[in-house]
Parts: C-alpha cells; sequence; structure tokens
C-alpha cells in the first residue's frame, strides 16, 4: 500500500496546568448558551460571571474568557443590528443566521478547548485585552 503522504492540518495544543482550569475554561464558552435562559443578554452574563470569578487564580480561564466574552459582545451587536433590519425584511433571515453561527461557534469553541487546542472566534470585535 502507497503511504498517503498528504498534508495534515497543524494544530496547536496549549499547555493547562490543571484540569480543573481547562474545565472552567470550557464552561466559559458553554455558558454563553445562557442565551436561551435569559434572551436579551444571557449570552453575555454567562461568560462574565465565570471569567470574573476565575480570571485571577486560572490564568487560560482568563485568556478563553476574554474570547469569549469578545465574541459574545460582537454578536449582540450584529443582533441588534439585524433586530432592527427587520422593518425592512431583510433582517429576519440575517438574524436567523446570527443565532445559529453564534451556536455553532459556541459549540465549536467548546470542543476545540476540551482538546486543547486554540480558538479564535471569526469576526470578532476586541473589546476586552
Amino acid at each position: 500500500m502507497a503511504e498517503n503522504n498528504s498534508i495534515k492540518e497543524k494544530t496547536e495544543v496549549m499547555d493547562v496546568p490543571h484540569e480543573q482550569d481547562h474545565v472552567w475554561a470550557i464552561l466559559c464558552h458553554l455558558s454563553a448558551l445562557a442565551l436561551f435562559i435569559i434572551p436579551p443578554i444571557g449570552q453575555i452574563l454567562g461568560p462574565l460571571i465565570i471569567w470574573l470569578i476565575k480570571k485571577n487564580d486560572m490564568p487560560y480561564v482568563n485568556e478563553e474568557g476574554k474570547k469569549s466574552l469578545n465574541f459574545q459582545i460582537s454578536m449582540t451587536i450584529y443582533m441588534f443590528i439585524a433586530f432592527v433590519l427587520c422593518f425592512v425584511a431583510v433582517g429576519i433571515p440575517l438574524l436567523v443566521l446570527l443565532l445559529l453561527t453564534n451556536i455553532v461557534l459556541v459549540i465549536i469553541a467548546s470542543i476545540k478547548t476540551s482538546k486543547k487546542e486554540k480558538f479564535q472566534y471569526p469576526c470578532t470585535i476586541l473589546f476586552i485585552k
């Protein structure tokens, strides 16, 4: 059999000192799904609460929390714009697309974090550095 010499995607694995840091980082991403519990601001409150509690004790949670918060704040702004555009009928499909994109990217970020791989959310405005 011939060996397959295809180029494999190189993923960067992060060094996470403690397993507890790892779990809290995953929860920081998944807590954005609080959008379905507290609709207007749940996607920001979930990551914000975890980040504020753990950012000083766990550097990995600090890093992942910032990523999650920046993305959720950005998505909230995009969804607000799409909501305003609902009055011109363009916003409804855009709002649905943004909601689905948010869910999918939160799940992808959680999976990548669970594998200790780096993940950068696309189309994110950096509010917290």
